[in-house]
């Protein structure tokens, strides 16, 4: 949770460093490109996390997938900050 929130709390420091510099146009949309990376990243391991504890544990299927899916929420969550960002920028 931690490093969740010193990521968001960067991300706004790099916007606002943004929005003061005057940053916009093309730069908007590599700098979102970029950020889709993490995100992308993240739900990756988790759903590949999710299958391999399924494999091991097959009884606990129900409850490994109910997480995954809360990640891969909350993984997603991070990507639709920075569209967010995107568009105030």
């Amino acid at each position: 949770m931690d490093v969740v929130l010193g990521v968001l709390a960067a991300v706004q420091v790099l916007a606002q460093e943004a929005v003061e510099s005057g940053i916009t146009g093309s730069l908007n949309v590599i700098g979102y490109g970029l950020a889709a990376i993490g995100p992308g990243i993240g739900i990756g391991i988790v759903a590949g996390n999710a299958v391999q504890a399924m494999a091991r544990q097959p009884e606990a299927a129900g409850m490994v997938r109910t997480t995954m899916f809360l990640g891969i929420a909350f993984t997603e969550a991070l990507a639709l900050i920075g569209f967010v960002l995107f568009f105030l920028g």
